[in-house]
């Protein structure tokens, strides 16, 4: 749940009181697992101008180098975070720093205090 609470803070900063549409969200360096951080985000942003918001995750798998062969590997399996897939060797090293980057924030264009549903039939 940090790393949603995260994602929303750092959105939340951005918005200035606007409705969030949707957020492009990369991270790289650590598994995650797409619907959890869906529904993550969801109940973190909650109650917020995030709410409801389309959340787009760009996730990079992260990876390991092997000190014998020097080979870098993307971690795709439990196996490859101890053992290189090309020479078997258990002298593995995670080879990235783990990221996360908000990319890309759509806003709509009523704010938090002026819903859609007002401003449809030109009520303001």
């Amino acid at each position: 749940m940090g790393l949603c609470e995260a994602i929303v803070d750092a959105v939340l900063q951005r918005a200035e009181g606007r409705r969030v549409r949707s957020v492009r969200v990369r991270v790289a360096g650590h598994p995650v697992v797409r619907e959890v951080v869906d529904q993550g985000f969801a109940m973190a942003a909650a109650g917020t101008v995030a709410e409801g918001a389309e959340l787009e995750l760009v996730v990079e798998p992260p990876g390991v180098v092997c000190r014998a062969c020097a080979e870098w590997s993307p971690v795709t399996s439990a196996r490859a975070l101890v053992a290189c897939p090309r020479c078997g060797s258990l002298d593995v090293a995670s080879a990235e720093d783990e990221r996360l980057v908000v990319e890309e924030i759509a806003f709509s264009a009523e704010t938090a205090a002026q819903p859609a549903a007002e401003t449809a039939g030109g009520r303001r």
